[in-house]
């Protein structure tokens, strides 16, 4: 008897539904389509990373002592929205996508403009993509075509339906393409800076926001010159848009870009690896993938001033000792007996 109930309520439904769709194609349509898309959307969802980005082994004031990178070989330090200078995210806001917190992934006047631009000019004068649509192409290349930028607009509006905007922003903000296997910008800060993104200048900031558009091209340790030229365009923008004031601008046009290779610069690197092996250890005894991101930046009690003066001090000592004699020193807080 239930079997039967459960039958004929099926069967009237369908039938309401099908009388509701013919008095109502247009709805009927609509919400057909929404139906298709969702479905969509749940069969295909958008790769957001999850997994921790590499490891970090930070002194106790939060500078890196040694850092690993990802399994892909990209150098990566994960940071959030609070954690980066607030002139970087000013003028990133500004000069790549001032409407970011209020669209929906994707801006359809900047793709309009682009669009007409594109065509009166025959070339790419303006890009239309938003800050979640780079965000769609860091975590997913396609090919720049118009079927690529379709499926780029389809997976911006996939991530703007699953995540926050600081969320998204967070993404951005570890994922920027900053040249070769430097990613994000607090790697990037730091790779050609030699600071945290913390404490970065304005024409700092304006060079680091304007780096991904081309990050091969515009690299500030090999094409300082178009580096500079992209950094001082960013800088005149803010400065036409009122963001900055045009004394703070014209200090910052001053300012040279210049940058050393990326390279390793550790400190304490055999107890970094101890806190690795450590980190790496616990890893695998945690479950659940928010439990291997936590354990992403590796937090010591190294002090960075005490540990550097006791280096330099024992390497003047250490050429003074008989052959195949080393040296160590061990600081210990005697109240809390950290190290």
């Amino acid at each position: 008897m239930s079997k039967f109930v459960s039958l004929r309520a099926v069967q009237i439904a369908l039938r309401r539904a099908w009388r509701w769709l013919r008095t109502h194609p247009w709805r009927g349509g609509t919400a057909l389509l929404l139906s298709g898309l969702l479905i969509l959307d749940q069969v295909f969802p958008p790769p957001i990373p999850h997994d921790a980005p590499g490891m970090v082994v930070v002194a106790r004031d939060g500078s890196p002592l040694r850092g690993w990178p990802d399994a892909d070989g990209v150098w990566r330090y994960p940071v959030t929205p609070a954690q980066v200078s607030p002139k970087y995210l000013d003028a990133l806001m500004t000069y790549e996508d001032r409407w970011y917190r209020w669209h929906p992934g994707v801006n359809p006047f900047a793709l309009g403009r682009a669009a007409w631009q594109w065509g009166a000019h025959g070339r790419i004068v303006s890009g239309g993509s938003t800050l979640t649509m780079q965000v769609a192409r860091a975590m997913e290349p396609v090919p720049r075509t118009l079927r690529g930028k379709f499926r780029q607009i389809a997976r911006a509006v996939q991530l703007e339906m699953r995540l926050s905007k600081d969320e998204i922003l967070t993404l951005y903000l570890n994922h920027a393409p900053m040249g070769g296997i430097v990613e994000g910008v607090e790697m990037a800060s730091r790779s050609y800076l030699g600071k945290s993104a913390q404490t970065l200048s304005s024409a700092e900031a304006a060079l680091l926001v304007v780096l991904p558009q081309a990050s091969s091209r515009l690299r500030p340790d090999r094409h300082p010159e178009l580096a500079q030229r992209a950094r001082d365009k960013v800088l005149r923008r803010m400065a036409e848009l009122k963001h900055w004031t045009q004394a703070e601008v014209d200090d910052a046009l001053i300012e040279r870009v210049g940058a050393n290779p990326p390279r390793a610069n550790w400190l304490a690197p055999l107890a970094a690896e101890r806190l690795h092996q450590a980190a790496h250890r616990q890893a695998r005894g945690l479950r659940g993938k928010a439990a291997k991101a936590e354990i992403a930046i590796v937090r010591s009690t190294l002090d960075r001033e005490i540990q550097t003066i006791l280096e330099r001090m024992l390497a003047d000592k250490v050429n003074q000792l008989p052959r195949f004699v080393s040296m160590a020193a061990l600081v210990v807080d005697s109240r809390t007996m950290e190290v």
